[in-house]
């Protein structure tokens, strides 16, 4: 069956097309009565607009694209519902997507959402990306962009990042606090700002308590479960073990707390544990794990609120944004070290 046209409405109410559309558009100069009989026919009739029709003419989608590496990750399904929070209130659509940390998938979900002429592109890079090129597309034809947590440095955009390198400072410092003096880290690709920045704040925790910086306890990797539990057995390998480790996400903390049961050593007790992101598991699995809590939603309404404020404009801002949003250390039973009676 054809599709239904306003034609096709305007024959059967014996009307002009023109009232049909200005109706179906709320023009305010067709009567209410009017207006309610044309949307019931239109209805009756399964008319559909005809949006891409509508976005030649304005040359505006309303959708804007948006690039996670991991949609299952807390923080970034956080940081999507922030997004679309807001993108929705203003007329907004957004289409999600999810890189997997791959570059190769990424490279190929931007030029599709750029072919699908999205009005602006929210994303947080993925581990393997280290080129720009299919990024830069849309800064070349000024369609906007906003990038999250990881991010491009060389690409002009607003930044929305979370304080990294005071997070893991903290998060050092607490486990300094606690009688740990041999710490590890536990830190992903250090292509990615991010982690460049939370290997900054664990070093510097370690200079300020006068620690020693030991490389064989700092080991960078892709942060998964197994990628964790390697890192863990290759510390607890070496001679020089660690009583405390500062992981750079949780999911690295949970693989270590799992893999240092598995060989008999007991958390807090034995080793004190760290994470980042509070996960939502962090806090029932047993012991609770200690983490550092970033803002996902916030960050994901400021990024729409860029983004969109980019698009309404229609012009690319010559002076951008690096925001950076607080963190905060919650102390949880993987770092809290059992006191023993004298």
């Amino acid at each position: 069956m054809s599709e239904t046209t306003i034609h096709d409405i305007a024959k059967k109410l014996n009307i002009s097309a023109s009232t049909v559309s200005r109706a179906l558009n709320d023009n305010p100069i067709i009567s209410k009565s009017t207006s309610k009989r044309i949307k019931k026919t239109a209805l009756e009739m399964g008319y559909r607009p005809n949006s891409l029709a509508a976005n030649f003419r304005t040359k505006r989608t309303n959708t804007i694209g948006i690039i996670v590496p991991l949609i299952n990750r807390h923080f970034f399904s956080s940081v999507i519902s922030g997004i679309e929070d807001l993108a929705y209130t203003q007329g907004f659509a957004v289409t999600i997507s999810q890189s997997n940390d791959s570059f190769e998938k990424e490279n190929k979900i931007a030029h599709t959402l750029f072919a699908n002429r999205v009005d602006g592109l929210i994303l947080s890079i993925g581990m393997e990306t280290i080129k720009y090129d299919h990024l830069k597309l849309f800064a070349e034809r000024k369609i906007p962009i906003v990038f999250f947590d990881r991010i491009a440095e060389t690409i002009e955009a607003h930044k929305i990042v979370v304080d990294d390198f005071g997070g893991s400072l903290r998060a050092t410092e607490h486990l300094i606090e606690q009688g740990a003096k041999r710490i590890a880290h536990i830190g992903g690709p250090l292509n990615l700002k991010i982690y460049q920045n939370r290997l900054a704040g664990y070093f510097k925790a370690l200079e300020r308590a006068g620690l020693e910086i030991c490389d064989s306890l700092v080991i960078h990797n892709s942060l998964t479960r197994k990628d964790g539990t390697i890192a863990a057995q290759k510390l607890f390998q070496n001679e020089n073990k660690p009583d405390a480790i500062f992981c750079a996400n949780d999911t690295t903390a949970l693989s270590t707390i799992i893999y240092l049961k598995n060989i008999g050593l007991k958390v807090p007790d034995d080793v004190l544990i760290v994470g980042f992101s509070n996960e939502p598991f962090s806090e029932v699995v047993t012991p609770s794990i200690s983490t550092i809590k970033h803002p996902g939603f916030s960050m994901g309404r400021k990024a729409a609120e860029l983004i969109i404020h980019q698009i309404n404009e229609k012009v690319t801002r010559a002076v951008f944004e690096t925001i950076t949003m607080p963190t905060e250390l919650i102390i949880r039973d993987s770092s809290k070290r059992i006191k023993i009676e004298k």
